[in-house]
């Protein structure tokens, strides 16, 4: 996605029309167009500007995606009694059928094990309750995929 996209993108996002936007930055509506239309490109201290007037970091004002920030928003919305009674497996499985099919193929007992006892160093070494040590199990796994799939 172009940075002209993204500002578009945040924008709107802000509920912000061109108009209001340039009134806000001291700068005309054709300027704002231009930056939004990849013709010219805001300097760095109208970037910082954007980034404050949008409530977006400059990072996330580079690399806005709506649909990251909509579903961010959602989860930070959704309440913890709420997101236990939803089945994450079941959902994330009509993504990744492998989810529902591994149960019937993997026996989990020898992995349970060394994974209890990672939760269990964890918990010792660092003090974690049992909710952080999964987090961060879950953080390592997450950093392990990423590093092979890039």
């Amino acid at each position: 996605m172009s940075l002209g996209n993204n500002l578009f993108q945040v924008r709107k996002k802000s509920g912000l029309s061109q108009e209001a936007a340039a009134e806000k930055l001291g700068v005309s509506r054709q300027t704002i167009s231009k930056w939004e239309l990849d013709e010219t490109l805001p300097d760095i201290k109208q970037s910082k500007r954007l980034s404050v007037l949008y409530g977006v970091t400059l990072d996330e004002l580079i690399d806005f995606d709506i649909e990251v920030k909509e579903i961010e928003e959602i989860i930070e919305k959704t309440s913890e009694e709420t997101q236990k009674k939803m089945d994450w497996t079941k959902l994330w499985a009509k993504k990744y059928p492998i989810l529902e099919t591994y149960p019937r193929e993997v026996q989990t007992g020898q992995y349970t094990i060394k994974l209890q006892d990672m939760l269990t160093g964890l918990k010792r070494e660092y003090g974690y309750s049992e909710e952080d040590a999964f987090l961060v199990l879950k953080d390592i796994l997450a950093k392990l995929w990423q590093d092979n799939t890039n």
